[in-house]
């Protein structure tokens, strides 16, 4: 499971507490009602089953909610069976009208504010209403003698709490999920143009690079076949230069490829730098101050683009940290980052997989763990002078 869908489950449970409450609220209810003896067995099993039914259809529109639907069917059935648990139960706030809260708490998800006010108010006047005409059956009324009015003002007042605190709450955390995700698809977004740009650089060198001497290539052998019946001298003297082409064409694609290939340090650490920190992730770099030795600037650009990759498609980093050293004897680089993905304990992709190759190629190792304090290090290391 990634970050994601770890936030995704997280905020589910947030907004399936309040359902789980709603339970605890019934439960204290009806014991107390058995305990005094005032226990209408025929009217809880209905209110149960209405209940019941208003849970079952709960986890259904928040998964919708946070699918950015909003199934207005399943909150309008909802909101029948909280109803009739409520007036079959009796509508106090301390017992079974806190179904209609639990309602509320789901049904101003995903709408727009007015809207969500508008809801609020008509189940506020609807649980007034509703507790007013069952107001003997509440739990204070009984218990401390209260009067009519006194009851009526009870109920008002704790029901205006609830309707004033519960949906921003519960709005609130829907919310910040629609950020986080949104975030994400931002970092996911930014990932592809870096590697479209890198595509669009290879290509665009590419043709700057040989598509001159093909282009003279095409025109000369051209000219050497119209020739080749009337000068024969001359078509030989055109396929001579076609071969010199050719073949210098030939030399400045390898070194395209090569140049490809083994990658310029610094251009890649600027570049990966650059890409993170458009991504939101700060981004801290440690380079010495010397020339690195033969050969071990492209290994490691190599190394720097795949881990920042890795940091990228499989963490929630907030920061990340490259660090480059060498002595006489062997040269390090250290990427750090504070977005472990479980996923990267035991599955370090073909990227990572690919990066530990070319580094036992040249007799280098590389490692790439979770830390104990929440981070994810990875470190490679290459013995002087290369072996490869």
């Amino acid at each position: 499971m990634n970050e994601i869908e770890r936030a995704r489950r997280y905020t589910w449970h947030v907004l399936i507490s309040g359902i789980a409450a709603t339970w605890v609220v019934i439960a204290i209810s009806v014991g107390v009602r058995l305990e005094d003896g005032q226990l209408d067995w025929r009217r809880i099993a209905l209110a149960l089953i209405a209940a019941i039914g208003f849970t079952s259809l709960c986890p259904r529109i928040i998964r919708a909610v946070l699918d950015r639907r909003y199934p207005t069917r399943l909150v309008a059935v909802a909101a029948v069976l909280a109803l009739t648990a409520a007036v079959v139960g009796g509508a106090a706030p301390t017992a079974w009208g806190f179904v209609l809260v639990a309602w509320l708490s789901i049904a101003t998800l995903h709408i727009p504010r007015r809207a969500s006010l508008m809801v609020a108010v008509g189940t506020w006047l609807t649980c007034v209403g509703v507790s007013t005409l069952t107001w003997q059956d509440n739990l204070f009324a009984g218990g401390m003698d209260l009067t009519f009015q006194e009851v009526l003002f009870f109920n008002a007042l704790i029901y205006g709490v609830f309707c004033v605190v519960v949906p921003p709450s519960n709005r609130l955390w829907v919310w910040i999920w629609m950020l986080a995700e949104e975030a994400h698809k931002g970092r996911e977004a930014h990932t592809k143009l870096a590697l479209a740009e890198e595509r669009l650089r290879f290509a665009r060198d590419l043709h700057d690079l040989v598509g001159h001497q093909l282009s003279a290539i095409a025109v000369k052998t051209e000219l050497a076949v119209r020739l080749s019946d009337v000068d024969g001298d001359a078509a030989r003297g055109e396929m001579a230069e076609v071969n010199t082409l050719t073949r210098k064409a030939l030399k400045e694609l390898r070194q395209a490829v090569r140049g490809y290939r083994e990658l310029d340090l610094a251009a890649e650490v600027n570049s990966v730098k650059g890409v993170l920190e458009a991504a939101g992730v700060r981004c801290e770099v440690r380079l010495p101050y010397r020339e690195l030795p033969p050969g071990v600037a492209p290994v490691f650009a190599y190394a720097v683009r795949e881990a920042v990759t890795n940091v990228l498609k499989h963490s929630t980093a907030t920061f990340c940290e490259i660090t480059i050293s060498f002595t006489a004897q062997e040269a390090e680089l250290i990427v750090r980052n504070d977005g472990v993905a479980r996923r990267q304990a035991v599955d370090l992709g073909s990227g990572l997989a690919g990066m530990g190759e070319r580094l036992a190629a040249v007799g280098g190792r590389m490692t790439a763990n979770p830390t104990a304090d929440g981070q994810f290090l990875l470190t490679a290391v290459v013995s002087l002078p290369l072996t490869g």
